[in-house]
């Protein structure tokens, strides 16, 4: 993004939180001023809104308080902005929304055309790019380029920048064992869009998931599920491949909570969504060359789910 003419650029002498930096800096200013001004995602740090007060600036840092003429918001209620600099916006989504149109032309409303809208809206020639997707039902985090360039070098090189990718499921039952990794070969069958699993290799390509139980919920005559029982997993994804976690949850007996295509949907599910949340994304930035990590809290429901 260019900066306009009247921003205030301010250079870092020594650690500060960014709340003490700004009002000593800014003449004066009231915290609840300075609340307003990151609130409005108007402060950078580097290349990188901040909206925190409490971040903590490093010697060197260089912040950048913009004058607010042509300045943007995004509000939109599945989908929030949690990190955004001159190369890359990640977002956290909703379930309910797709990442991209499913057809060309579509007038659905996606993560693309919100983002797009709202970039278009700072500069008309502004375009974003997907990186990776996110199926409609899943919430979490995403991440879309800012340039055609960062778009393609991320795609290339996604195995190699990503360093870690968490996710979050409530599961049909109790995995046995609770603690372990899935390995399968999927193939994708692209008349009924049905992904299937092979414990050999059948030609597919490979897909390995390492999981964890992290809660179970206590036995229920109430249950609809014949075991009766949730599980609350964490998942890390070692291979990225098309529905892979709810692919191998399936394999195991215990579908994602929810899930029409390869579980129970709503028969099983006491909330209406398929119960698949992307937590945490951490990757290498290709501009800086430095670890960026982002964390999404685990959807409230989950947990509602686990003590009822």
């Amino acid at each position: 993004m260019v900066k306009r003419k009247a921003d205030t650029v301010l250079k870092v002498s020594e650690p500060a939180q960014l709340m003490d930096f700004l009002i000593a800096k800014m003449g004066g200013m009231a915290r609840s001023s300075v609340k307003q001004l990151l609130g409005q995602r108007r402060v950078k740090v580097g290349n990188a809104v901040q909206t925190r007060h409490d971040f903590m600036l490093k010697q060197g840092d260089v912040v950048t308080v913009s004058s607010g003429r042509g300045n943007t918001q995004l509000t939109h209620p599945k989908l929030r902005i949690v990190y955004e600099d001159d190369d890359l916006i990640v977002v956290n989504k909703q379930p309910g929304l797709l990442t991209v149109a499913a057809t060309p032309g579509s007038s659905e409303t996606t993560a693309y055309s919100i983002l797009r809208a709202y970039v278009k809206k700072q500069n008309a020639r502004a375009g974003v790019y997907v990186v990776h997707r996110l199926d409609r039902e899943t919430s979490g985090l995403l991440v879309f380029a800012r340039s055609q360039e960062m778009q393609h070098y991320m795609r290339e090189y996604w195995r190699e920048l990503v360093q870690e990718r968490t996710y979050i499921a409530l599961a049909e039952g109790v995995l046995n064992p609770r603690e372990g990794k899935i390995t399968t070969w999927l193939t994708e069958d692209k008349r009924n869009a049905v992904v299937y699993s092979s414990p050999v290799d059948d030609g597919g390509d490979i897909a390995i998931t390492n999981y964890k139980t992290l809660r179970v919920s206590p036995f229920s005559e109430a249950s609809p599920l014949t075991n009766k029982q949730y599980s609350l997993v964490e998942l890390h994804l070692e291979t990225g491949r098309t529905n892979q976690i709810r692919v191998h949850l399936a394999s195991k007996g215990c579908p994602v909570v929810g899930d029409r295509k390869y579980g129970h949907g709503n028969e099983s599910s006491p909330i209406d969504r398929l119960c698949l949340h992307a937590k945490v994304l951490s990757f290498i930035h290709p501009a800086t060359e430095k670890v960026v990590r982002f964390e999404s809290p685990v959807p409230k429901e989950f947990n509602r789910v686990l003590v009822n």
